[in-house]
């Protein structure tokens, strides 16, 4: 049997990446999934590939009557949120703190960490209820390290990964399971941004080591399982040799 035989996630960023990655592996693996993202055009054309197991929702996420009402429509649609993928995120503007507009920076915050607790807080009470459900966010290793450049990424990220570690400590008792995952540097459009920056090491990095969406996605399928139990509360990161092992990933 799937995986997911039956489940209904949210994924939020889903329109490329890692969500369009995430999207299309959960639907082979049997899930029902909401798409979610500001581009319209391109979820929309994603769950046209994906067929009726998917629902395109298009939606500023830091918007948190729209991200209630598209957690109502998901449910009336599937019957219940298994799964939220908190996976939308930005990185520009990438500029040094002195140079840095303030709306543009607080936009970062909005976004990445204000845009994971309106899905959280849409998305909980129903799975508290239930004594059921998973919620699994994006971080990176700018939550634990400073780079240069990167002020509203890395606060933004580093407020995300506190977030998951208060929520576990409130509803884990409840049912839920609650965890981060760092995948590293991925060949996206993001790192496309980051190079063309030149302001810090990862700038620097040759595109060849930047890994494919599509491990992320694995790595997220896994932490959907009870196998992945170990890390609840944590964050999981796939430069872990461990982790790239135990989901059958190249070293």
């Amino acid at each position: 049997m799937s995986k997911l035989q039956g489940k209904t996630a949210i994924i939020t960023g889903a329109s490329r990446g890692i969500g369009a990655a995430t999207a299309r592996l959960f639907v082979a693996e049997g899930a029902n999934v909401v798409l979610v993202a500001r581009s319209a055009t391109e979820i929309t054309a994603l769950a046209s590939e994906l067929g009726e197991r998917a629902l395109a929702v298009p939606l500023d996420v830091t918007n948190f009557a729209g991200v209630q009402a598209m957690v109502n429509t998901a449910t009336q649609k599937f019957g219940q949120v298994d799964i939220l993928i908190n996976n939308a995120g930005v990185i520009n503007p990438i500029t040094t703190f002195l140079d840095s507009d303030p709306t543009a920076w607080g936009g970062v915050i909005d976004i990445n960490l204000k845009g994971v607790y309106n899905g959280c807080r849409a998305v909980a009470p129903q799975m508290a209820q239930r004594g059921t459900g998973t919620i699994l966010t994006i971080s990176s290793g700018a939550a634990h390290n400073a780079l240069e450049g990167w002020s509203a990424y890395c606060t933004s990220k580093a407020g995300a990964a506190m977030l998951t570690d208060c929520l576990h400590r409130e509803l884990s008792g409840k049912g839920l399971r609650i965890m981060g995952m760092s995948p590293g540097t991925v060949a996206t459009e993001m790192q496309v941004d980051i190079k063309a920056s030149g302001i810090n090491p990862v700038s620097q990095l040759d595109p060849s080591v930047h890994i494919p969406a599509e491990w992320p996605a694995i790595c997220l399928l896994w932490m959907c399982s009870e196998q992945s139990d170990a890390y609840l509360g944590t964050e999981v990161s796939l430069r872990d040799p461990d982790i790239r092992a135990s989901l059958g990933l190249p070293l």
